[in-house]
């Protein structure tokens, strides 16, 4: 059965899957990434992953897989195929193209962004789905964004686009790691929301979802922090859609968990902002954390497509489940779940 595997690296762990061409997941299986071991070993750890899922689809498939995505956190270089930095896993510049191709035995590989390549399955499979325009922004331990335009993402001239969680939304407010003040992420990510409620609550174990529960039981303090984090949020999406103009705006991650306690006053204090902006349709995401698998999926059936003859129909494997008749499947074959 023909397939590919898909890698999403995150920084404590790795989820991958072989993916046929209609989509559907025939495998899944997780493990840790490992990086107490440091960048060496979590490289390793990476092209060994791999090269058992390429074994089990010949075991269970009966052929190797014809190509493999895989998205990693950082800066990536997604054109020559390198991760060029990723602090949370301390590598530098490495080829992870080649070195995946090589372990592969030659397989065509695509290196992608993890927001990024989350973005592309929500555009295509999730959330965006339809959407000719839209603007993925998931909020975790920092804040990035995907701008898609029709089924593909922008990753700009050098590989930045997207970088909304560092638009200063508040010149005055907290330093941020880019090395400006009051960037968005300093104030409306999951983390900064987690610091923020600590301090105010005096417990210094409580996190963004604490402090969404306290709010949606009325505590006032807890209000306040969710608030100004929700409007310092709405600040920096007006930015991005009055240059943008996306036609939906997704927000995923781990603050949007909270679900309507997050969307209510967040659709709310961004209709506020707008003037002369058409306002985009605010939505959560849909594909939680299998999105960056799923993503890289897509990047490698979409790097098939691109090798086939312009005259050999694509369908089946530029965009392997946007045929409203064949989702990908529910449930996989197989599973496998490794510490």
């Amino acid at each position: 059965m023909r397939h590919v595997i898909a890698l999403d690296v995150g920084g404590t762990g790795m989820k991958a899957a072989l993916v046929g061409a209609d989509g559907a997941l025939l495998y899944e299986a997780r493990r840790a990434t490992g990086r107490e071991r440091g960048p060496e070993a979590v490289v390793e750890t990476i092209l060994g992953f791999a090269a058992d899922l390429r074994a089990h689809g010949i075991e269970h498939f009966g052929e190797s897989a014809v190509a493999a995505g895989v998205a990693v956190p950082g800066i990536v270089d997604a054109g020559r195929g390198i991760a060029l930095y990723a602090a949370n896993l301390g590598w530098r510049d490495v080829p992870m193209r080649d070195l995946l191709g090589a372990r592969l035995g030659g397989v065509p590989v695509a290196l992608g962004h993890d927001v990024r390549t989350g973005g592309l399955a929500e555009g295509r499979l999730g959330a965006g789905r339809g959407a000719d325009r839209f603007l993925f922004v998931p909020l975790g331990t920092g804040i990035a964004g995907a701008i898609g335009i029709a089924g593909a993402i922008e990753a700009g001239a050098h590989g930045y686009a997207g970088e909304i969680g560092h638009v200063v939304v508040r010149p005055d407010g907290p330093e941020c790691g880019c090395g400006q003040r009051g960037c968005l992420e300093t104030l409306a990510s999951a983390s900064a929301v987690s610091r923020a409620w600590a301090a105010a609550s005096g417990d210094p174990d409580a996190d963004a979802a604490d402090c969404a529960k306290a709010v949606e039981s009325g505590d006032p303090a807890a209000v306040r922090v969710w608030l100004d984090a929700v409007d310092a949020l709405a600040a920096g999406l007006v930015t991005a859609l009055t240059l943008l103009d996306p036609r939906t705006l997704i927000i995923g991650g781990g603050l949007a968990e909270a679900g309507e306690t997050l969307f209510t006053p967040l659709r709310a204090a961004v209709e506020e902002r707008v003037t002369f902006q058409k306002l985009p349709e605010i939505v959560p995401a849909a594909l939680g954390d299998t999105a960056g698998c799923l993503g890289a999926g897509l990047l490698a059936w979409d790097l098939i497509a691109a090798a086939q003859p312009a005259t050999e129909d694509r369908s089946a494997t530029t965009h392997p489940a946007d045929d409203d008749n064949d989702p990908p499947a529910d449930e996989p074959l197989a599973t496998e779940v490794s510490a």
